[in-house]
This record gives C-alpha cells, sequence and structure tokens, in this order.
C-alpha cells in the first residue's frame, strides 16, 4: 500500500490477562471436587480480545493499538509477542515492575457452552492514585477509542473524557459493569452492554427479560447524553439498538451450534468497532455494522477458548 494511503487508528484501552480455562461436564456444586474435561491457557482481557478481533476483522486500511499494563513476568514478555503477532501496535503496553500480569480464572460448562470468569487485575490495576501522566492512554490520530472496566474506573473516565475532547469515538463497553455519573455519558459515543450489564448501568433492581423493557432501558443513556447508540446483546435473543437519530430496532441471533461463549461479547464489540472506523466521517448504515459483529460473533461461540475462538474476516466472507 502506498504511503500516502489513508489509515484508520483504533486504540483499546483496558486490560491485558492470561487466561485460565477450564472446561467442565459441568459446574461442581459447593464442596464437590469434578473432574475436568480439559485445561488450556491462552491470552485474554476485554480490551486485548477486542484488539484481536478487530485487527482480525478489520482491512488492512485499518491500525489497531493496544494500550494497557503487564508485570515484568513471563507472561508480560509473552503477551508482547502475540500482540505483534496480530498485527497489534503494542507502544501503549507499559511494563509495571515488580508486579504480575492479569489473569482470569474461566470455567466453561461443556452441556451448555456458558462460561464464569473470575478476574485478577494485578498489573491492570497499577496507576497512580491522582491524575498524572500514567493516566493519559489515548495516543494521537485515533478515530476509535474503545473502553471497557478492566482497569480503574477513574482512569477509564479521564481517557473518555480526552477521546472525547479530540473528536474521537468513544465506544464504551462497561465490563465488568459498575454505575458511572449520569455527567460521564456526555462524552460517550457508543454505548454497549449485554442485558446484565445494562441492569446495573441503569440501577434498576429487577431483571428485565422482555426485549420491550430493554429497549426502554437503552433510551434512558440518550437522555442521560450518549450521542450516538445504545447497543443491548441479548445472548441467543439476538439484540436490541437504539440511536440518537430516532432509528432503533432487533437484530436476530443466528443458529449456530455453541461450543463456549467465552469470547463472543468481545468480538462482536471489535466487530463494531472496524465497521465505525470505516465509516467515521460518513454515514453510518447501523443494521450492517450489527450484523457484521453478530455474524463474528456467532462464529467465535462455534470454537473453544477465548482469544483462540476470535474468527478471521475471510471466515465471515
Amino acid at each position: 500500500m502506498p504511503a500516502t494511503a489513508l489509515k484508520l487508528k483504533l486504540i483499546f484501552i483496558s486490560s491485558l490477562n492470561i487466561d485460565f480455562i477450564t472446561r467442565t461436564p459441568r459446574i461442581p456444586e459447593p464442596g464437590e471436587t469434578l473432574n475436568a474435561v480439559s485445561f488450556d491457557t491462552g491470552f485474554g482481557g476485554k480490551g486485548a480480545n477486542q484488539a484481536v478481533a478487530c485487527a482480525r476483522l478489520a482491512s488492512r486500511h485499518v491500525v489497531v493499538e493496544m494500550a494497557g499494563n503487564v508485570g515484568d513476568d513471563t507472561f508480560g514478555a509473552d503477551y508482547f509477542k502475540g500482540l505483534e503477532k496480530e498485527g497489534i501496535v503494542t507502544k501503549g503496553v507499559r511494563v509495571i515492575k515488580e508486579s504480575k500480569t492479569g489473569v482470569s480464572n474461566i470455567i466453561v460448562d461443556q452441556s451448555t457452552g456458558e462460561n464464569r470468569i473470575l478476574f485478577t487485575a494485578n498489573a491492570n490495576y497499577i496507576f497512580s492514585d491522582t491524575p498524572s501522566p500514567d493516566w493519559d492512554m489515548v495516543p494521537e490520530a485515533a478515530k476509535v477509542v474503545v473502553f471497557q472496566l478492566e482497569i480503574p474506573l477513574r482512569v477509564v473516565l479521564h481517557n473518555i473524557r480526552i477521546a472525547h475532547e479530540r473528536s474521537n469515538h468513544v465506544i464504551f463497553n462497561p465490563a465488568p459493569a459498575q454505575p458511572i455519573p449520569d455527567s460521564e455519558y456526555e462524552s460517550i459515543d457508543t454505548l454497549i452492554m449485554n442485558e446484565t450489564e445494562l441492569q446495573i448501568m441503569a440501577g434498576s433492581t429487577s431483571h428485565a427479560k422482555q426485549d420491550a423493557s430493554c429497549t426502554e432501558l437503552a433510551k434512558g443513556f440518550l437522555d442521560r447524553g450518549v450521542k450516538d447508540a445504545v447497543i443491548v446483546t441479548l445472548g441467543s435473543r439476538g439484540l436490541v439498538y437504539v440511536t440518537s437519530s430516532g432509528e432503533m430496532g432487533e437484530i436476530a441471533a443466528r443458529s449456530v451450534s455453541v461450543v463456549d461463549t467465552t469470547a463472543a461479547g468481545d468480538t462482536f464489540v471489535g466487530a463494531y468497532a472496524v465497521q465505525r472506523a470505516k465509516h467515521a466521517d460518513g454515514r453510518f448504515d447501523y443494521r450492517d455494522a450489527l450484523n457484521f459483529a453478530t455474524l463474528a460473533a456467532s462464529k467465535s461461540v462455534e470454537k473453544p477458548g477465548a482469544m483462540a475462538a476470535i474468527p478471521y474476516l475471510k471466515e465471515l466472507e
């Protein structure tokens, strides 16, 4: 590609973890010992998974960059190699001395494909207590900046404001979910949540099971200030979305044989971010973008693992 060709930069600011994945015939009862089916390790963390999904599903005109913290252990060193192998720029990844890289323990129920995850932050959470240069993680020339909540909330909100001030398109995937001040929503362009996260972010005491209720809750985030769109993923029931322009609708889930749902949500976010970057300066077709992201997520659940299950663009064609 000529040196003068336009490149679109996406930056993912979040966690980098090593995943320890155990697959079981079912979830053991309290106090029960159960023979597992298999055990694997792999690279993970919501931000890193989403960055890999973006890199695998993007064209050569898209540059994907990762920002976050790893420890000065062997896991951290391996992580740089893993990201670079995916073609992801790693200059925003910092090595924290005398610390451990974050880890996630993932238990996958083989009978359903559903997972349970325990996340230990380690280096992901090592930042100064008050604003300082180590909080600044948004690079210059970014088009789309994607955030989650596996690094400290104060650092996430600080960088969301920076990205907003630079007119970047801010995608916020609040996972693990925790409420944020209403005033912060004005700096968010696209909010992507699953149904459980929607309930937590909305401060709801009851779990809405009807898509119509989810749509009404989603509209509430536009009222709080979200600039562009609110997307709520509903697992096997597909998703609902609402936009500031008044467009709303549902996208059905694809019928697939579910093996492992671990990477589905992250694949969806990464795929949507690709579409958002491609159309950052022009008309955006929400349904096309959401169908693309839904297809990518459906491919991921047909394989075991997290990052290992994320599909490549050629698998969607």
